[in-house]
């Protein structure tokens, strides 16, 4: 079992960039790991939300945006 992000656009459009890193995982923790470590690389290459994948299969997706203060 392969686990892998798919990078995307905040209007869920799939991004194809090279810049952006093809790292597969070997367990979902260390999938989790590594993002809770790149996410800020992964917004400045212009991902806005990541969906985790289990060999192909999505697992769940979630924002990548800083949360906001309640004003």
């Amino acid at each position: 079992m392969a686990w892998s992000w798919r990078y995307e656009a905040a209007d869920g459009r799939v991004l194809e960039d090279s810049a952006l890193p093809g790292e597969l995982f070997s367990s979902r923790g260390d999938a989790e790991s590594w993002l809770g470590e790149s996410w800020r690389s992964l917004t400045d290459a212009g991902a806005s939300q990541v969906t985790l994948l289990e060999d192909e299969r999505p697992v769940y997706s979630m924002s990548l945006a800083e949360p906001t203060e309640p004003a």
